[in-house]
């Protein structure tokens, strides 16, 4: 997507660890009427799919997708990276990897809000290394719900994420893929 990838160029920094930067208008401030064209372009993508959840990861991915599901009329579920006390105690788990804050994580969905039958389309703001994705994969899996892809915001391509989760026959469209970052060079775009 063009405008996204110029917005990337404009407003992305590279940070210490080639860490893509892009919170002025993704991930900690959000352009909520940029966001909301990523999220009609995520629809038009999908939208012969049957969606009937989006389920994204906390917190980073929320925004995205709460603008995504505004287009396709449904509820959005988020993974959450602690049990709380407002949690049923029935829920599915999933481990992951956070290579931003170096830890694992257990994730949990309570098994009220995804099931059998469910058509869940994820949404998130990065893929990199594919361990958020993956173990979103593994929740839905659990859940017996049904898979219809993965809109990422940013792919970075050049990592084995993407690959890793296309093996699966997961179908990823990814709004901006990087095929290298380094300080020196800045951003270049798969075509």
């Amino acid at each position: 997507m063009k405008l996204l990838e110029e917005r990337i160029l404009k407003d992305g920094k590279i940070g210490a660890g080639n860490v893509l930067k892009v919170d002025s208008f993704l991930n900690h401030q959000i352009d909520v009427p940029f966001l909301t064209l990523l999220g009609k372009e995520f629809h038009r993508l999908y939208r012969d799919s049957g969606v009937n959840k989006i389920l994204t990861i906390e917190a980073s991915g929320i925004g995205i997708a709460c603008l995504t599901a505004v287009e396709f009329g449904v509820p959005v579920v988020f993974a959450k990276k602690t049990l709380t006390n407002n949690i049923y105690a029935d829920v599915y788990t999933s481990s992951v990897y956070s290579y931003t804050h170096q830890k694992n994580y257990e994730i949990v969905v309570s098994r009220q809000f995804l099931s059998n039958g469910d058509r869940v389309l994820i949404i998130d703001d990065f893929l990199a290394k594919g361990s958020a994705l993956l173990a979103l994969l593994s929740l839905i899996r659990d859940a017996g719900a049904e898979v219809v892809g993965a809109g990422i915001v940013i792919e970075k391509a050049y990592q084995e994420g993407g690959a890793i989760v296309r093996a699966q026959g997961v179908r990823v469209e990814s709004l901006a893929r990087i095929a290298s970052m380094t300080p020196g060079d800045g951003i270049t775009f798969c075509d």
